[in-house]
């Protein structure tokens, strides 16, 4: 490869080389003209005039049942990302939720039907994958299409040990989650996740979490989706640092956000928080994505009370008024009771879209123009698509600002995460997921200049690379597998919007796993080159 800009990933300032690949791996990066040409029988790649660098690492990523698809996601390979850590949120495919197949073989005597325990968060329609192992053999049997490193979810430990229940975990339950942890980690896991606005994540406490954390070898990761982002963002990262010194693991807080009205300005001190506990020895970084708005699932806006007992549980409470007037009440209460409030965080139902239904009905529409149309109260509306649509509702809630995102950005130890939800529900997604690297790169660096460039590319390779011990990536250096990408710095962007999200990037000339072109300019060779990787 010649003629290009390489950008290692290091942080180092971009300089003119030559790279030469021999059976997937760089085996020599030199100034121009010292590998001689003439005596390669290698094909030789002319990159002049682009910037070479590692493949990117999706710090977050929610692809995990994407290589099941019977179509190729290409959602994130074309931004130039060929590596994900999945599994995030405390959401994994695995351990098997109770009600799976009729039983749960961690607790057989949990009431609640597979109906109540449905996983919406994967479009593989919730195939029940009693343990990793039987996950991992699916997903190998269908091929990746980026590198995948899996995290286990708590969540799901959790779900599979105990149901849907708001309740303290008792001895019992913890040393069932935790045989099923060590049953992911034997599998080949890179650490363990947590969603704490998420029921059941949100029914555990510090020492629950802990004992988990505990398990992680040294140099896993315990990632987490804080318990409050808006109101109680400085003391749930407080819990989050004192899990982490309880555990004594890496930490890595998920998609750092000021998320709501009631937390603007904070960012500044919530990164002293981070930075104060990493000159006290507490491994500490966080992930960032470059938009102001979030997204997740519609029922997300509900208490986590009302989702005690599962799915079915919920649509029974939906269905009853006196539970409906305590939800409205807390939903709609000036402050929230303990928990995080989506629909205040964003000002309102005026700042929520659905983005996704079942039935693609609805999308592309707030909560309050959905609300007027069907002559009806937002919260009303709300919760009649909830109904209609049996829970299968995602949303975009418009509830940060730009100046929070470029401290968090900037800060040390951050790094660049999609956040996307999974790929192949259709819909109006989120554009992270289609356009956050280059969004990186072309708002962030080019034009609004917060970024340099080496420093950004490092944020999204090396960075996340050691942090999450993925092998033998996020470097361009001798030895290191041959992911990498090429792209214009004077066009790379993301053109998608909010309504027409599945736009495919621009300024991303090719991308390579092991050595072999997958994409050439926006084009898919078709070929899944991707592995599952083995914590190094």
């Amino acid at each position: 490869m010649h003629g290009a800009t390489v950008v290692d990933g290091t942080g180092a300032p971009p300089q003119a080389a030559d790279t030469l690949v021999v059976d997937g791996r760089i085996t020599a990066v030199e100034p121009p003209g010292r590998i001689p040409r003439e005596t390669s029988s290698y094909a030789a790649v002319d990159a002049t005039g682009l910037v070479v660098c590692p493949g990117f690492i999706d710090a977050h990523s929610h692809a995990d049942t994407s290589p099941l698809l019977e179509t190729d996601d290409l959602s994130k390979i074309r931004q130039g990302v060929t590596t994900e850590i999945v599994g995030n949120c405390g959401d994994s495919p695995a351990p098997a939720g109770p009600g799976s197949d009729g039983e749960n073989p961690a607790n057989p005597e949990s009431p609640e039907s597979p109906e109540d325990t449905e996983n919406f968060l994967f479009p593989d329609g919730g195939r029940p994958y009693r343990s990793f192992t039987e996950l991992f053999t699916a997903l190998d049997e269908r091929g990746y299409v980026t590198n995948y490193c899996p995290l286990m979810g708590h969540g799901s430990l959790r779900l599979a040990a105990m149901g849907m229940r708001d309740a303290r975990a008792t001895p019992e339950d913890l040393a069932v989650m935790r045989e099923l942890a060590h049953e992911a980690l034997d599998a080949g896991v890179f650490g363990l996740s947590s969603g704490l606005i998420y029921p059941p994540g949100a029914y555990s406490d510090r020492a629950e979490l802990a004992s988990l954390a505990g398990l992680l070898p040294d140099g896993r990761v315990y990632a987490t989706h804080m318990r409050d982002e808006n109101e109680r963002l400085l003391s749930s990262i407080e819990e989050t640092l004192d899990v982490a010194r309880r555990a004594g693991c890496r930490v890595q807080v998920s998609h750092l956000k000021c998320g709501g009205r009631d937390s603007w300005g904070r960012m500044p001190e919530a990164v002293r928080l981070l930075d104060d506990a990493r000159a006290a020895g507490v491994r500490v970084t966080h992930d960032v994505y470059p938009y102001e708005a979030a997204s997740t699932h519609l029922s997300a806006c509900l208490p986590p009370w009302a989702h005690e007992g599962g799915p079915g549980a919920l649509l029974r409470r939906l269905n009853d008024r006196g539970e409906l007037r305590r939800i409205r009440a807390a939903v709609e209460a000036e402050h929230s009771a303990g928990w995080e409030n989506l629909v205040a965080g964003a000002g309102g139902y005026s700042s929520i879209m659905v983005s996704s239904t079942r039935s693609h009905s609805y999308e592309g529409r707030t909560l309050d123009e959905i609300g007027a149309r069907l002559g009806m109260a937002p919260f009303d509306a709300m919760v009649q698509v909830l109904c209609e649509e049996r829970l299968q509702v995602t949303m975009v809630g418009f509830c940060m600002e730009e100046r929070d995102i470029e401290v968090a950005m900037t800060a040390p130890g951050a790094m660049v995460g999609s956040d996307g939800l999974p790929f192949g529900t259709g819909g109006r997604p989120h554009p992270r997921l289609f356009g956050t690297f280059p969004r990186v790169l072309g708002r962030y660096v080019r034009e609004r200049r917060t970024l340099e460039l080496a420093d950004a590319v490092r944020r999204m390779t090396s960075l996340p690379a050691d942090t999450f011990s993925v092998p033998g990536r996020g470097r361009v250096a001798v030895g290191a597998v041959a992911d990498l990408v090429a792209l214009d710095p004077a066009t790379v962007s993301h053109p998608g919007d909010y309504l027409e999200p599945d736009v495919a990037p621009t300024g991303i000339s090719w991308v390579m796993m092991a050595g072999e072109v997958v994409v050439s300019d926006g084009r898919w060779a078709g070929t899944r080159r991707g592995r599952r990787l083995i914590p190094a």
